[in-house]
């Protein structure tokens, strides 16, 4: 009990006031501060309340990811009177795509915060965006919705959301090669496969054929990156004929 006394409710932190680091970040002073130590509580801590639910930032984070979306899309509602529900869904998936809530939470460090049995610097880079949702998902529990809405005005719509920077944003390379070849219904194939070479970390290798001619190919060090670096590759290789 003492230790998660100790999490919750201490203002300090190993970089600092925890309680003014937070009010700095927010804009505003909390009121429970116990609801943002939970924000920065990882998971391998394995700490328990009273009725043995889990202590960490994972639920938070749940929380802090539909309140971004209510918010930001009852933005783009009135924004943009004229754009149709496929329209504002991927205007939506561009503000809070997972690269850019991760530079958010990168901007604000708050990796700093992190309570953890883990290296930090073994965290996968989504840490970052996890954060961010979590500590919104904090002040929602805090201060309710009108202060959750201000913190997502000042910190992601006002500085970020620019309507037709955003229209020619494309968030998955991938994503658009397919549409396209589908479109046009042209054959298409990502052919992967481990590279290894002499890294000590695995690659793997991609090559992208459409219609039976490899347009591109890439390695990276997951499948997913490899796929979505051809798809870049070709999407700039045929630009002229992909609207």
């Amino acid at each position: 009990m003492s230790v998660i006394h100790n999490i919750l409710n201490s203002r300090s932190s190993k970089g600092g006031n925890f309680f003014a680091d937070m009010h700095k970040i927010l804009g505003f002073r909390p009121k429970n501060i116990s609801h943002y130590k939970k924000a920065f509580t990882h998971r391998s801590l394995n700490i328990k309340d009273e009725e043995g639910n889990a202590v960490n930032y994972e639920r938070m984070e749940f929380l802090g990811d539909a309140m971004l979306s209510a918010v930001i899309a009852s933005h783009l509602f009135r924004a943009v009177p004229g754009g149709n529900e496929g329209y504002l869904t991927k205007m939506r998936s561009k503000v809070v795509s997972r690269k850019h809530l991760n530079e958010l939470g990168k901007d604000l460090k708050l990796i700093s915060f992190v309570q953890t049995n883990i290296p930090k610097d073994q965290f996968g880079v989504n840490i970052h965006g996890n954060l961010f949702e979590s500590l919104v998902g904090a002040i929602y529990l805090d201060r309710g919705y009108k202060y959750c809405r201000r913190f997502i005005f000042e910190r992601v719509i006002e500085p970020y959301v620019d309507i037709e920077q955003l229209e020619g944003k494309v968030i998955s390379y991938k994503s658009l090669l397919i549409e396209w070849c589908q479109k046009q219904k042209k054959e298409f194939d990502y052919e992967v496969y481990e590279d290894t070479g002499n890294d000590e970390l695995k690659h793997f290798a991609v090559k992208l054929r459409i219609e039976d001619r490899v347009v591109a190919k890439a390695r990276a060090t997951s499948k997913k990156k490899a796929e979505e670096k051809a798809s870049k590759r070709a999407y700039y290789a045929l630009q002229n004929k992909i609207k």
